[in-house]
């Protein structure tokens, strides 16, 4: 069982109001609930503050992560768009009713939950000013820095920065995560990852630009949402068959390009699986700079370093 808790607060009775929270968590619970071809996903539950009467206590903060992390679910995502403030080398996760020395909740107080967790995998995604804070010695609440085993954090800041939003009503980070979550940050295989999220986010910053950071312990990668794979997996397994050994060259001729004449319907259909794997750099034609005139001269192509990995994954049976 997944479990995901969003939580979007633009609404404060003692700090500034803010415009694009809501609309974050808004934007993403589509994109966690289902896989993009609308299979269940995670089961989310959306939480927004946009105005007085919808506003999100520190008590009931505290009590959905509870419910977020209460044994029954094997996987749990926290994400939390709102205001961050700094609390003694911790931040804090600003509730409306937050004011003067109780902000909201603290990370602290957050990784105390996880810890007691029987949850084996926990992901923590913030986008808040000095999110970056949430991993200091302070927060973590040891002397090593160090995060439970099956936890990811990821932040929109590092600690001493604030975090963004848009002229149109959404954060900056979560607005780039939202498009790694739709296919951005997916693999040749269609999963996307907590990793692969943060490479995507990490690019999508400048260097003058808030930065993001990531700190997990894990020895396994979950999926976080899984798109349509770029390639499809009957084709991506003929790997091996097309490349018999990972440093094989494929020869191409001029039959294998459809607007040739003779047809060569079987030579076409291969011909078009590769182009698949060239758009995954998969492949790379040999001597040319398109598999077209790789087929047209009569060279051909072969597997580049990541189509190795692939072929190598397909050889062991694991697609």
């Amino acid at each position: 069982m997944k479990r995901a808790l969003l939580v979007g607060v633009d609404h404060y009775d003692n700090y500034n109001n803010l415009g694009g929270c809501a609309n974050d968590a808004q934007a993403l619970h589509p994109l966690l609930s289902r896989n993009e071809d609308d299979s269940p996903n995670l089961d989310c539950r959306l939480i927004t503050a946009r105005d007085s009467s919808t506003s999100v206590t520190r008590e009931e903060l505290l009590t959905r992560v509870e419910e977020l992390l209460a044994p029954g679910a094997d996987f749990a995502m926290l994400y939390f768009a709102g205001h961050g403030a700094p609390s003694n080398d911790d931040v804090a996760l600003v509730t409306s009713d937050g004011a003067g020395h109780t902000p909201g909740v603290t990370f602290s107080e957050v990784i105390d939950r996880i810890n007691r967790s029987a949850v084996a995998e926990v992901i923590v995604i913030l986008d808040c000013c000095f999110s970056g804070g949430a991993t200091t010695i302070s927060a973590l609440g040891n002397n090593l820095a160090n995060l439970r085993s099956g936890l990811s954090v990821l932040t929109a800041s590092r600690g001493d920065q604030v975090s963004m939003e848009t002229p149109h009503g959404r954060g900056l980070f979560s607005t780039y995560l939202e498009g790694g979550l739709d296919g951005g940050a997916a693999d040749v295989l269609g999963h996307v990852n907590v990793s692969g999220l943060y490479a995507y986010l990490s690019e999508s910053f400048g260097a003058w630009e808030q930065r993001p950071t990531f700190k997990a312990n894990i020895d396994r990668l979950h999926d976080v949402r899984h798109c349509d794979p770029r390639v499809p997996l009957h084709t991506l397994r003929k790997l091996t068959e097309w490349f018999p050994q990972p440093g094989d060259d494929f020869p191409l001729d001029p039959s294998y390009e459809p607007t040739e004449e003779p047809d060569h319907p079987a030579h076409e259909e291969i011909f078009s699986g590769l182009q698949k794997f060239r758009a995954c750099r998969l492949v790379e034609p040999i001597d040319e700079d398109h598999m077209y005139y790789a087929a047209m001269n009569s060279t051909g192509c072969r597997l580049t370093p990541l189509g190795m990995h692939y072929w190598q994954l397909v050889k062991a049976g694991r697609i």
